[in-house]
């Protein structure tokens, strides 16, 4: 799929999610996983969603129309420890309700830095998913940061640690502008579908 158009639509908070005709497919992860920066990427557009090296930035959902077909969603990122228990409860609960309720979705794409072991709460998202017969994939990022044998090395780590094989993930670096198209590739078949 090539990208020719991509549009920031609306945020949405308290459980009041935007509504339209269109599929959509969520991206999801823990705060400063690479969330916007990967959007950014994909859509062949700077600054579409915004970055910031400050954690737990999107405390909103995000939505961007990509070629007028789709509906690129961005979910606040979770666990981010310098917010109060009570905000991280109210994110989860926003976050499980659009899951939950979203009838356009299509597929959710777990994001995970290959140079963190995945979390408790990135193992509760896979649960989460899997229970409620949420159809994912999950997106490695920041490939750029590490050397070729390291990646290897913890992508091997990370696979063991959800069970997943090698072939299940989708390996990408903004920097570099890797994985863009595989990724393109794997949304065109849930968008086509």
């Amino acid at each position: 799929m090539l990208v020719k158009s991509a549009s920031f639509i609306t945020s949405v908070a308290d459980n009041h999610f935007y509504e339209s005709d269109f599929d959509e497919i969520a991206f999801v992860g823990r705060s400063n996983v690479g969330k916007s920066s990967l959007i950014n990427l994909i859509a062949n557009r700077k600054g579409l969603a915004k970055t910031s090296s400050t954690p737990g930035k999107t405390k909103l959902i995000n939505y961007f129309l990509i070629n007028k077909k789709f509906l690129l969603v961005d979910l606040p990122g979770y666990g981010y420890a310098q917010v109060s228990k009570s905000q991280k409860t109210n994110w989860a609960d926003f976050l499980e309700e659009y899951l939950k309720t979203s009838t356009k979705l299509k597929c959710v794409y777990l994001l995970l830095d290959v140079r963190r072991t995945p979390t408790e709460q990135d193992e509760l998202m896979m649960k989460f998913l899997y229970a409620n017969r949420i159809p994912f994939k999950i997106v490695i990022t920041k490939t750029d940061t590490l050397s070729k044998l390291q990646v290897s090395n913890n992508l091997f780590v990370i696979c063991q640690k959800i069970g997943v094989n090698r072939n299940d993930v989708i390996l990408t670096s903004s920097q570099d502008k890797f994985g863009a198209k595989e990724l393109l590739s794997s949304i065109e078949s849930y968008i086509m579908a």
